[in-house]
């Protein structure tokens, strides 16, 4: 993207808001209250399985919990449409990554910066409020945020498998941060990125976006598929809304019924009369054997 400077156009690339080019990195936000800006590309990816590598930087003067609000990476049908996630249009149709720098749910055990996963055919909304809780497929904690060193992440698609990895660590290799089976993605979206501030702010910085095709065998009933059709989905078990908070970035199930309550009492109370009677055989056997010693 850098090919460019200042407000001079770049080839194949748009950019609007806050957005600032130079020849080293484009700039999304300054370190400034109220700023929102994005980066798209032009050309729209036709490619059925692919990988985005996106080398970034995200630093300020704000402290701990005291900088915001994040970054995001997108694939979606929509492109340079300013809007109230992360500088860019709500209820879109695509893939998001956000790179959330700041708790707004106080009552959230996760450890920020966090990363996410969401999937929309535009059906829904991302609550700022909850950090997207209710429509994230998974996530996961990375210190990525004013490190000395080069900080890193990794898009992968591949046959409905969605795989989001990091290098944020100086170590020069991949850690694994999201892994979800079962995404349809259509063809003919554009990629993109965006930033925004609020109360709070960082500069929020793309110094490279690469993207790669992988050479993926797919079975013969594929090539009938009109991939430029297809809906955005995950074929879930159940719905993330019906998730709940984890510290681990996982999601568990929701919170427990009546009858998942008399089923968990129930299997406790089997559970201590096993016990119970496992340890009254042990210990009548113990005494016998102590009288025979005897």
């Amino acid at each position: 993207p850098a090919a460019g400077a200042g407000s001079a156009a770049m080839p194949l690339w748009d950019f609007q808001g806050s957005t600032m080019v130079t020849s080293q990195y484009v700039r999304l936000t300054p370190d400034e209250r109220s700023r929102e800006g994005s980066i798209w590309n032009r050309v729209p990816c036709f490619l059925k399985d692919w990988e985005l590598h996106v080398h970034f930087k995200i630093h300020g003067a704000g402290k701990k919990n005291l900088h915001g609000d994040g970054l995001a990476l997108w694939y979606t049908q929509e492109r340079l449409v300013p809007g109230p996630v992360f500088g860019s249009k709500d209820n879109f149709h695509g893939l998001a990554i956000f790179l959330d720098t700041y708790p707004n749910d106080e009552a959230t055990e996760r450890v920020f910066p966090y990363i996410s996963a969401m999937v929309n055919n535009g059906s829904l909304t991302y609550d700022h409020s909850k950090d997207g809780r209710w429509t994230e497929l998974a996530g996961c904690t990375a210190d990525l945020r004013n490190q000395n060193h080069d900080t890193f992440l990794a898009v992968r698609y591949s046959r409905g498998r969605l795989t989001v990895m990091t290098d944020v660590e100086d170590r020069n290799e991949w850690k694994n941060c999201i892994d979800i089976a079962g995404v349809q993605l259509p063809t003919g979206y554009f990629f993109g990125a965006s930033a925004g501030t609020g109360d709070l702010s960082d500069n929020h910085d793309i110094i490279s976006m690469k993207l790669f095709q992988l050479m993926v065998e797919h079975p013969l009933e594929d090539e009938t598929v009109d991939w430029t059709k297809i809906e955005p989905s995950v074929s879930l078990l159940k719905s993330p809304k019906d998730n709940v908070d984890d510290p681990t970035g996982n999601f568990r199930s929701g919170p427990l019924t009546g009858w998942k309550v008399f089923l968990l009492l129930l299997c406790a109370l089997l559970g201590i009369i096993v016990c119970a009677v496992v340890g009254a055989v042990v210990f009548q056997k113990r005494q016998e054997r102590n009288k025979r010693f005897y």
